[in-house]
């Protein structure tokens, strides 16, 4: 018994290492990897016990031994584990993963926000101009002409002046183009109706308070004698009516029922029964009072004959226009191609659109203001109106910035020295909003700059006028590019498909730019792409009408045939 314990006993002490191994023992390196764990966790336990030792350097004495192997705190030679290997082996797939993405990483964070800004001016690189510059790229590509001209020779439908179903009476409300396209209805739903239309008059506008006549600004004669195998048109009321102040103001003779978009049938059934009664009637509000995919195929045609061919303006202004366009072609001593941007971005329409722009605290409290006082039902208490304006900006409802509509013309290709002719009112923001497309193409200019002092005050008695004259040179130019929607653009874009196909009209992808000014990480390259691709196919081609789709920004359906 004696023996065992002490057989025992000395088996204890050799195992419990009571004689430590000497460090140049040569068996050293060949203990049993337990033994050594032990004595490593021996040691771990003293060392956590030792009241001087950080609380970080006990942390870290909790780590595995792989990291603690790479943080030179354990003996890599004690290490052999395959959790030590596969943890180096992960950490040298990330740091080559790293090297291989730090070129991207670099210029991506070193990207140019589009373009660089100092104070009020925009840098942009330039662009390599492409072959199609100036031109409709797919022009060749169409085979549409116009047809909705005056057929000479042609049998007229027209019944007698005494056989006519009465006489209807409008006022043309709005602008310029708002009045053109309910001169346009009127003389559809006088053909509709078998009645005589009296010469519209030009109601004056609560916003250009302007009291032009027809004949101020339109070629009565040969309106009237274009459209005479149509409708049958007077000048005035007939002499026979009595009391002409009745037709302005007494609600018997008012049709005050018309829905908006009304039909053919509409007309028939329910206006002239009372037309035919009362010999003369007023219609009115007349503000888009017909539609387009529920009346004939003939009536579409005609309300095109009496935009692009029955209403011209008077010859003074046709001719200072063509002066104006020819003063474009020629500023620089030889002739050049011009482009025509109508310019979006009157304090009116900021306000009505509802979007938020860039500016100070002090122009947006203003700005608040205004639309409280001039929209109160939709201001409410603007509470609502951030998430209003981004989901509208989003969606490519807002109009396009000065500054913004200078970095896209950029993309698309057109140099400094592009000669621009710029249709607008009075600029929200005046000439700091604007120093960014005027630095960017500094020959840029309006026509007031264009013309004299005395050509221009020659028609300032009529706003309409002046308005006439932007139409034209528009009309003219070699490029087209519209900023905001509005009748304005989309009548002079209409008209230039209308009219031929080599004339290049820009309508920008607002939703797209809008993704694009906020991309924080778009640089110029991906965003020349982006515009380029995008707009290549937007420049004012022909296309298949939509149902519900207005005629006036797109004739091809109702007023154009095969080639």
């Amino acid at each position: 018994m004696a023996e065992l314990r002490h057989s025992a006993s000395m088996g204890n002490r050799a195992s419990g290492g009571s004689s430590p191994i000497k460090r140049d023992d040569p068996s050293a390196p060949f203990v049993s990897a337990g033994g050594a764990d032990g004595g490593g966790r021996d040691r771990d336990r003293d060392r956590d016990k030792d009241p001087h030792r950080s609380p970080f350097a006990s942390s870290v004495l909790h780590l595995p031994p792989p990291i603690r192997s790479l943080l030179a705190l354990e003996d890599p030679r004690v290490s052999t584990s395959t959790a030590y290997r596969i943890l180096v082996a992960f950490l040298a797939f990330l740091v080559l993963a790293g090297l291989l993405s730090l070129p991207s990483l670099w210029s991506r964070l070193n990207a140019p926000y589009l373009c660089r800004k100092e104070g009020i001016v925009l840098h942009c690189p330039r662009v390599k101009e492409p072959p199609s510059l100036w031109e409709n790229p797919y022009s060749a590509t169409t085979s549409w002409k116009p047809c909705a001209e005056r057929r000479e020779g042609g049998i007229s439908d027209l019944p007698s002046e005494n056989e006519t179903n009465g006489y209807i009476f409008i006022h043309a409300e709005g602008g310029l183009n708002q009045q053109r396209i309910a001169i346009c209805n009127a003389v559809a739903v006088a053909k509709i109706m078998g009645a005589t239309l009296i010469l519209p008059v030009l109601k004056q506008d609560q916003i250009w308070k302007d009291q032009t006549k027809f004949e101020d600004i339109f070629d009565v004669d040969h309106f009237i004698e274009y459209l005479k195998d149509d409708v049958r048109i007077v000048r005035d009321i007939p002499e026979w009516f009595a009391d002409k102040a009745e037709l302005f103001t007494s609600i018997r003779r008012t049709v005050k029922n018309i829905p908006k978009y009304a039909s053919a049938d509409f007309y028939i059934d329910n206006v002239l029964p009372r037309i035919k009664e009362k010999k003369i009637m007023a219609l009115k509000p007349f503000v888009d009072r017909l539609g387009y995919d529920n009346v004939p195929p003939e009536i579409n045609r005609l309300r095109c004959r009496v935009n692009y061919h029955a209403l011209k303006f008077l010859p003074e202004i046709e001719e200072m226009a063509e002066k104006l366009a020819a003063r474009m072609r020629n500023r620089t001593g030889n002739v050049n191609p011009y482009m025509a941007l109508h310019l979006r971005f009157e304090k009116g329409m900021v306000g009505l659109s509802f979007c938020d722009f860039v500016g100070t605290r002090e122009e947006k409290a203003m700005m608040a203001t205004y639309r409280q006082k001039e929209w109160p039902r939709r201001y409410k208490n603007g509470s609502h109106l951030w998430q209003l304006a981004l989901q509208k900006r989003k969606e490519g409802r807002c109009p396009l910035e000065p500054g913004e509509v200078a970095v896209i013309l950029r993309a698309m290709g057109y140099p400094k020295e592009t000669q621009i002719y710029v249709a607008s009112g009075q600029v929200y923001g005046g000439k700091n909003r604007m120093a960014p497309l005027r630095n960017m193409f500094p020959n840029l200019v309006t026509k007031e700059e264009l013309a004299s002092k005395e050509e221009i005050d020659h028609f300032r008695k009529h706003v309409t006028s002046l308005a006439a004259l932007d139409f034209l040179v528009c009309l003219k130019s070699d490029v087209f590019v519209m900023t905001h929607g509005g009748n304005f653009a989309k009548l002079i874009i209409g008209a230039r498909r209308y009219m031929g196909h080599r004339l290049k009209s820009i309508k920008p992808d607002k939703g797209l730019m809008s993704k694009s000014f906020g991309d924080p990480y778009m640089g110029w390259a991906s965003f020349v792409e982006d515009v380029v691709i995008t707009h290549h196919t937007r420049t004012g081609l022909p296309e298949e009408t939509f149902p519900n789709y207005d005629i006036w920004e797109n004739p091809l359906t109702a007023c154009m045939c095969r080639a």
